[in-house]
C-alpha cells in the first residue's frame, strides 16, 4: 500500500519557520522524483520544489528561491522542505508528489496545512 504522509505543517508568524516531512512507503522511495506542491484558497495547485535523487540539485520555484530548502534522505524514506522567511503568501496547503523517474508511477500525499499570519 503506497502512503505519502506529510507532517510538520502548522500556524506561524511572518518571518517564521517551518520544516515540512513527507515519510513514504509501498515503493521503492529512491528512484523516484519527489516534489512539494502548494495550493491556496481559490488557487490553482502549484509546483514549489523538486528534488530528482539523492545527488541531484534541487528546483524551486521563484517564488521560494533562497527561502526554501528541500532534501531528501533516502534511508529514511523521507523527503523535507525546510521554510524560512515565511510570508502570508505562502499559506496554503503543501503536498507531497512522488514520480517515478522512469515510467509513469505517480503518489500524491494528503497534504499538510502551512498558515502564516500575525
Amino acid at each position: 500500500q503506497v502512503q505519502l504522509v506529510e507532517s510538520g505543517g502548522g500556524l506561524v508568524q511572518p518571518g517564521g519557520s517551518l520544516k515540512l516531512s513527507c515519510l513514504a512507503s509501498g515503493f521503492t522511495f529512491s528512484i523516484y522524483a519527489m516534489s512539494w506542491y502548494r495550493q491556496a484558497p481559490g488557487k490553482e495547485r502549484e509546483l514549489v520544489a523538486t528534488i530528482a535523487s539523492a545527488e541531484a540539485v534541487p528546483n524551486y520555484a521563484d517564488s521560494v528561491k533562497g527561502r526554501f530548502t528541500t532534501s531528501r534522505d533516502n534511508a529514511k524514506n523521507t523527503v523535507y522542505l525546510q521554510m524560512n522567511s515565511l510570508k502570508l503568501e505562502d499559506t496554503a496547503v503543501y503536498y507531497c508528489f512522488a514520480r517515478r523517474r522512469v515510467g509513469f508511477n505517480a503518489y500524491w500525499g494528503q497534504g499538510t496545512q502551512v498558515t502564516v499570519s500575525s
